[in-house]
């Protein structure tokens, strides 16, 4: 968090002489309004990511042909932020405006459109609307495979989503053919320590060894969700730990502790992103689980509480907040 807080000063910094030495619409501002969006976005702080980066949009329309390249840039950094606030209606309205100006302004196989078609491939598969998402995973690939080497990431990640469509459709034969692509590439391209290879290795295992209700699934579910989570992947991570809450609904008596800790996870999950109300719904859960069926004094009720407390803290309800880490 140290080296954003840093890249964000500079950026402002350089915003501020830019105001005072360039035109109101000149196209650097908006470079710098982008810039300052980035960072932000990486923060977790979406609203004011929204808003650097309207600000730039609202710039390069005026200073921008119509179906500049930059134009669909900016279509697709607002796109991404709606995606991780969980508004998958308006990011995908975005990232289709992105598609329409790449698809005027440059060459059929240029990898931005592959991007953007990728893009919305994780919005249909957030929506849970596999077909939608396949279809935009394989347009995307299609491109890469033209314009990328044979054994770049790119490719990989290509690879992996698809594999994650087809295991969300129960078609684990097609994941597992997806998976081995991905990671056979990722062998090549990444250092052997990466955690991406980690997850293909996961993927892979997941599907060769388990029914599809067996808990270990679920286990296995949390863990790559883990992953993302740590990664600033919210919303890949979200959809895993929702993976594993439904096997384990199935599988586990219903108040058995890792569904608990699958709730937490879900709550921390929407906590990283600001939507506090969801983190204390999940949070609550788990916490109402683990009252049943651990001890009164087990370490994983003080997490609950502790966790309670920081949401309650973080929403401003500070006598709720205390509350809560006092029990805890």
């Amino acid at each position: 968090m140290g080296e954003y807080s840093k890249a964000l000063s500079s950026y402002k910094q350089s915003l501020e002489i830019r105001k005072i030495a360039l035109p109101p619409n000149h196209p650097d501002l908006a470079i710098s309004y982008n810039n300052i969006g980035v960072v932000y976005s990486h923060m977790g702080e979406y609203s004011k990511a929204l808003s650097s980066y309207e600000q730039s949009l609202e710039i390069k329309k005026i200073a921008l042909p119509s179906n500049h390249p930059d134009l669909a840039t900016s279509y697709n950094n607002i796109g991404f932020v709606h995606n991780d606030m969980g508004e998958y209606s308006k990011a995908l309205s975005f990232y289709e405006l992105s598609v329409q100006i790449q698809k005027i302004a440059l060459p059929p196989n240029h990898p931005d459109l592959a991007i953007s078609y990728n893009n919305i491939g994780d919005v249909y598969s957030n929506m849970r609307d596999y077909s939608k998402a396949l279809s935009s995973y394989e347009q995307s690939l299609e491109i890469q495979k033209i314009a990328l080497p044979s054994n770049h990431a790119g490719l990989a990640i290509s690879y992996n989503n698809i594999g994650n469509v087809y295991s969300n459709m129960g078609d684990y034969s097609k994941a597992l053919s997806s998976y081995k692509q991905s990671l056979e590439i990722r062998k090549i391209a990444l250092p052997p320590n990466h955690p991406d290879l980690a997850i293909s290795y996961n993927d892979i295992g997941v599907v060769y060894t388990l029914p599809s209700n067996h808990p270990d699934l679920a286990t296995s579910y949390n863990n790559i969700g883990f992953v993302h989570n740590d990664m600033g992947e919210y919303s890949r991570a979200l959809s895993l730990y929702e993976l594993s809450v439904q096997i384990q609904k199935i599988a586990l008596p219903p108040n058995h502790p890792d569904l608990a800790i699958s709730y937490n996870n879900i709550g921390d999950v929407y906590s990283n992103r600001g939507d506090y109300s969801k983190a204390l719904s999940s949070y609550e859960q788990a916490l109402e689980i683990r009252k049943i069926a651990l001890p009164p004094n087990h370490p994983e009720l003080a997490i609950s509480y502790n966790n309670i407390g920081l949401v309650y803290n973080n929403m401003g309800e500070y006598s709720k907040a205390l509350s809560s880490y006092k029990q805890s």
